[in-house]
């Protein structure tokens, strides 16, 4: 079922992109003297620490487009082999972003985290070229809302949202794992409680009862996906569930 989470991260991450997509397909069918839209699926990476090496391999793996850049000449050298297209330069100079091309990217994510100055620069410098979505890395609460107000679209704080993941996992020992999509909404993967053994999911009416709604079963090797209603749970089952977390971890106790 990790794989199954996987591409729903995925397709959260680029909901935004799926949708800038369709409206602009929608516009040129108004107007067909528009000029093409930029390549879609082309990510600029600005900051190779740890974080932004770890997206921009991620990213190539996945078949994307990736300029990776940062100012230091030997982390760029030891990220050669694995990235087929990084560059050092420093992203607090606009020419420099011009010389490269940073304009044509649809999707840019800032990801320096030792010099918050030099990230807020190139944060405002990616939104100065038009780059369409800019997405920061930050390390404080405080961070964020300054990123926020110069005009990044999202602002992620990847230690905080790791220290609530596992939070989430340790208050409740039947949660397998969970991708969070608003602080009460989220998607769990849960082991089924004994209450619920042997029972079918029309029998156990979770979306009346909880509020949740069955995406996957999991019965040992075998995957249910959209399971129907007489789809039945057995000990030892994984249930894939959406709704709040309060109702989830009602669901646990």
């Amino acid at each position: 079922m990790r794989s199954l989470l996987e591409r729903l991260r995925r397709r959260l991450r680029n909901a935004d992109e799926w949708g800038a997509r369709s409206a602009g397909e929608s516009e040129s069918k108004v107007d067909r003297s528009a000029p093409p839209r930029r390549q879609e699926r082309e990510f600029i990476v600005v900051g190779l620490g740890r974080f932004g090496t770890s997206l921009a391999v991620a990213l190539v793996q996945q078949g994307h487009d990736v300029l990776a850049v940062d100012v230091d000449y030997r982390r760029v050298q030891a990220l050669s082999t694995e990235l087929p297209h990084v560059v050092q330069l420093d992203a607090t100079n606009i020419d420099a972003l011009r010389e490269v091309g940073a304009d044509h990217f649809d999707t840019g994510v800032v990801c320096i985290g030792t010099d918050f100055e030099s990230n807020l620069l190139a944060t405002v410098l990616l939104r100065k070229l038009g780059v369409r979505r800019v997405i920061t890395k930050a390390r404080t609460r405080t961070q964020r809302e300054i990123l926020l107000q110069v005009g990044a679209d999202e602002v992620i704080l990847p230690e905080h949202e790791a220290g609530v993941r596992l939070a989430r996992r340790l208050s409740a020992v039947d949660f397998v794992d969970y991708l969070e999509i608003s602080p009460e909404l989220g998607v769990v993967e849960m082991l089924a409680p004994e209450r619920l053994h042997g029972k079918t999911l029309g029998e156990a009416d979770l979306r009346r009862q909880y509020g949740l709604t069955v995406l996957a079963i999991r019965h040992g090797d075998e995957l249910r996906v959209n399971p129907s209603a007489d789809a039945r749970i057995e000990a030892g089952d994984e249930l894939l569930v959406i709704g709040k977390m309060a109702d989830a971890e009602r669901l646990s106790d």
